[in-house]
């Protein structure tokens, strides 16, 4: 509790006014990749308590969209669509993808992690599981232009996953974000254009 209190990124988070440190990780992903341009349509996966919400929406701007979706509550925020359930059950997805309307999307963010149980292992692989229907998603909705950005955790699994998205994408990079702490086995994958 302490380290949280006194980290850096939590106390710049609190006086800018975002709602967690981890809207600085996308900050500095966006300030080198340019994935958040006015008027795009983003979707934004696991996204409570919303500051990658907070930041896509205010760097795509009023024309731009953002459909949030998350297993947990999300206070709203101005130009996001939020919707509360489980993205890993078919209702849900669908009355997810019923809000999209049938637009394509520009980008798909990808922040989930699973209830960690303590059993690395297992926590692993429901990781990578929702890392895998993210994939399946941003491939069925991006753009021929799109981007898919997802948090994945280095470990079992992990080299499968980005050999999966290199078959998925034309371009896939590795992105570890000052604002991710350095002991944290997490690791952005950014995919670019999706393969035909």
């Amino acid at each position: 509790m302490r380290e949280h209190v006194t980290d850096p990124w939590v106390q710049r988070a609190v006086a800018e006014g975002y709602r967690a440190r981890a809207a600085y990780k996308l900050i500095e992903i966006d300030d080198r990749d340019r994935l958040l341009r006015p008027g795009a349509t983003v979707v934004d996966l696991g996204a409570a308590p919303g500051s990658w919400s907070q930041v896509a929406a205010q760097r795509c701007g009023v024309g731009g969209k953002v459909f949030a979706l998350d297993l947990l509550a999300m206070e709203p925020i101005a130009g996001v669509d939020f919707l509360q359930g489980d993205f890993a059950a078919d209702a849900v997805l669908a009355e997810f993808e019923r809000r999209l309307e049938g637009r394509r999307v520009d980008l798909v963010l990808s922040d989930m992690a699973p209830n960690i149980s303590g059993v690395a292992a297992a926590d692993q692989a429901r990781s990578i599981g929702l890392c895998e229907l993210a994939l399946a998603f941003a491939v069925d909705w991006l753009r021929p232009d799109g981007r898919f950005l997802v948090k994945v955790f280095q470990g079992e699994g992990f080299d499968a996953f980005r050999r999966e998205m290199e078959r998925r994408f034309v371009s896939v990079q590795v992105r570890k974000p000052k604002a991710s702490r350095d002991r944290s086995p997490e690791v952005y994958l950014l995919g670019g254009k999706p393969r035909a």
